[in-house]
This record gives C-alpha cells, structure tokens and sequence, in this order.
C-alpha cells in the first residue's frame, strides 16, 4: 500500500524517485507499481527485461483482470499516442534515446539493482567471422585490406593466448585500426555501424578465440553504461526501485526528489549454511580435489535436485566429468531437464536466469565465491579504471557485486527451506567474508553433515 502511493505521488507530481525497498522476494513490488499504473499511464515508458516481461504479461496482467484493473500496454520502437505504458527493453530504451522518442516520458526501472548490467548487456557489441565476410561482400575494394587485417590480429591475438578457447583482450589501437580502414564507408551494416559510434573512451574489448577453426569473434561493452544514459535521468522525471543495499545511482543524488528506503525487518526463512573450517584457498593445488570430495559427500543420498555453481567454466567441466564417472546420468552440465536426483552443474548466471524453469532444488553447492575473475577482460579494465581514480577496486567494486549477488543466488533455496555449501576457503580465512555471511542472513549453521 505504500508503494502504491508513493508510486501514484511521484506519477502525479511527475518527479524524480529512487526508492530502496527491503522485501522479501524480488517480484513482490509489482502490485505497488502497476495498480497506480492502471489509473495514471500518460507519457509513462517502462524498462524491463526479458524475464521481467515474461513475468508481466503471463502472471501480473492476469492477476490485475482477475481484481477488474486493466493496465494498457504498447509495445513497438515508435512511443504510444492514446497514454499507454510504453514497455521497452534496455536494448530499445536506448535506440529511443538516441532518437528522442523519450521526451517528456517518466522512465519506470523496477529492479534498479540490475539495471547496469542489463544496460552493458545491450550496449555490447558482437562480431562474429561472418561478419567480416558480409563486409567484404558489401565493398569488394576493401576486401584485400580486410583480409590483411583480420589475419594480422589473429596471429597477434593467437600468439597472446593462454589456452585454448581463451578470451583475450584487444588494445584501444586494434579497434581504432578497423575504425581507421572503414571510416570512409558512407552506410555501414550492422553491427559494424554501432562500432563505429562506441567510443575508446570508456569502453573495453575482447576476443573470444576458436582454436578448432582457429577464428575470433569480437566483442566490445562499456566499462560503466549508465554514463551513456546520465544525461536521460537528469532531463526525463523517474522512478527506480532498488532492492540492493549497494547504490547503483550516486551521480543522481543531486537531482533526486525523493529518495527513501521502503520497509524494515523483514522475516525470511533461514537457510542450512553448510561452510566446513578449513578449506583450502582456490589458488591451493588440492583445491580440485576438495571440491570433488565434498561435492561426493554433498550429493550422496539427496533426493531431490542439487545445483553446483562454478563460474570457472574449465575448472566447472573437469568437476562435472568427474561427478558423472561417479554418479552417471544424475550429472548434467546446464540442463534444464534433470532426473528428480539430478545433480546440474552451471554457472551463477546461468542458474539464475534459468531457476524458474527447474523443479525446486534441494540444495545449492556454491564451489567458488561468484567473485568477477580478473582474467575477465572486463572486469580486468574496470579494475584498472578504479585504480587510475585511487579507489580500492576489490572493496569498492568486486566485494560490492559479490554482496548485492549472493542474496539472490540463494533466494530459490531459501524458498525451498533448502541447504547451501559454500566450498570456497575464502569465506571463513579473510575479514570481508564476515560481511558474506550477513548478507546471508537469516542461516542455520550446520557443522557436520548428517543423514536425513
């Protein structure tokens, strides 16, 4: 009720909101919003992503009809004319900016937590061989100069690799080399035209490497993507719902006419937190062989459906090969069609985007902390980035994303009144660990595993 209000105060007054909600689950907000939204749309756009659409047409529009509210909805790249919500993605909220479609509109972010990396996600830009082959056949008189370029960076980035199917990061100087040679071609196809508009500035690249067909592909985002839209949240009246503790919108403290925390102590089913003393660091030469021995101790007589994160995608596949030599088909990598037993072996983004789609589990095994790993070329040049600003890049940025990460990577089990592992040494033998353990909260230790 209060959101609602608050929601239909800043709709009506038409002013800049950010507010930060403690609740429960992530999707319990939409009633407080969309219920204002059903009685005043006017020149309203709405930002949401794939899974957060999903979620409004199948589950939250037929739960407003069944309570005789109706929300109407446009969706296309042109805004509405008769006062729709005006539903966008981030990849169209940007094209709508670029083309100032979004005057006058009021901007609605619900999860505002994600809305950075949702941002990055579509500013990113891919090239793929093909790529290259499309732009030679389009202006065959570049096509000598492009071969010539394509093979000397891929000898420069083959020679760089560490190991097969590596990611490699690319210098300023090799994008501004492909800019250079196309920056006399009047109409480029995609995606080589939104490359030519990125800027060296503020931006990171990469190459993903194929050994097997000893090719790359291309990939570019920016280092902080909310930049590129500042000036949009400074002109255009919004609303952010924020659910994390970590702040994702300080350069808009000066603007912002409310900006509050919604709710309080909120009740949550405790988790079983299982997290053994003494642990080995992941830099330690036993560290694979404690995880697949507690992995076996861990999995050994579950019922139900376990899922084993591990965002270091080799080390993520030897484990599952050795789990499946023991246990067989209950091992699967990525699967969303496990046996009731089945043991799925993922990453942490993976897990998230699809635990709507898996049967609850019972327990979670989180192999590694989801810390973002350095040999990531973008987390390595958003590293370097805070350091030239004098920041401590693991406090101020790698431990914030790990903190406002890790409540939701556990929310499923905690629904589920499950167990969670954490195998990672770190947890208990540094000082920021203490801070994992409260964003965790509320959890029930257990000390030793017992059988049910």
């Amino acid at each position: 009720m209060t959101l609602s209000r608050l929601v239909a105060r800043s709709l009506r007054r038409r002013d800049k909101s950010l507010i930060h909600l403690e609740i429960n689950d992530h999707h319990d907000f939409w009633p407080g919003l969309l219920i204002p939204l059903c009685l005043n749309s006017k020149d309203v756009a709405l930002v949401l992503g794939l899974t957060q659409k999903r979620r409004l047409f199948e589950i939250e529009i037929p739960r407003l009809k069944d309570e005789g509210l109706h929300l109407a909805i446009w969706e296309g790249i042109e805004p509405p004319m008769n006062g729709q919500v005006w539903v966008l993605d981030h990849r169209e909220l940007i094209d709508a900016f670029y083309t100032n479609s979004l005057l006058s509109k009021q901007l609605i972010i619900p999860e505002g937590d994600l809305f950075s990396r949702q941002l990055r996600d579509a500013l990113s830009i891919k090239i793929l061989p093909s790529n290259w082959d499309s732009l030679r056949r389009a202006y065959p008189t570049l096509s000598a100069a492009l071969i010539d370029l394509h093979e000397r960076l891929s000898r420069r980035l083959f020679s760089q690799s560490i190991r097969p199917d590596s990611t490699v990061r690319m210098d300023s100087r090799d994008i501004e080399e492909i800019k250079q040679l196309l920056i006399t071609l009047d109409c480029l196809p995609k995606p080589w035209n939104i490359l030519m508009e990125s800027t060296s500035l503020g931006w990171t690249s990469w190459a993903q490497l194929d050994h097997k067909l000893l090719d790359w592909s291309l990939h570019v985002q920016p280092l902080e993507p909310f930049q590129i839209l500042r000036q949009l949240f400074i002109d255009n009246p919004f609303i952010i719902l924020n659910s994390s503790f970590q702040n994702h919108f300080e350069d808009l403290q000066e603007v912002v006419d409310l900006n509050l925390k919604l709710g309080g102590p909120i009740h949550q089913e405790p988790i079983n937190l299982f997290v053994p003393f003494r642990q080995p660091l992941p830099n330690a030469e036993c560290f694979s062989e404690h995880l697949l021995d507690q992995s076996r101790r861990l999995i050994l007589g579950r019922q139900g459906v376990t899922i084993l994160v591990l965002d270091d995608y080799q080390l993520l596949r030897k484990l599952t090969t050795e789990l499946a030599a023991e246990f067989g088909k209950r091992v699967v990598l990525e699967s969303t069609a496990p046996e009731s037993n089945g043991v799925i072996c993922c990453s942490s983004d993976w897990w998230l985007a699809s635990s709507e789609k898996l049967p609850p589990p019972e327990q979670l095994i989180i192999a590694l902390l989801p810390i973002s790993s350095l040999e990531s070329p973008l987390t390595a040049a958003r590293v370097e980035a805070f350091k030239q600003q004098g920041l401590d890049w693991f406090r101020d940025l790698l431990l914030p994303d790990l903190l406002a990460f890790m409540p939701r990577l556990v929310l499923p089990i905690r629904k589920n009144q499950g167990r969670v592992a954490i195998l990672d040494g770190r947890l208990r033998s540094r000082v920021w660990g203490r801070k994992v353990f409260d964003v965790l909260e509320p959890w029930i230790p257990l000390d030793r595993l017992l059988p049910d």
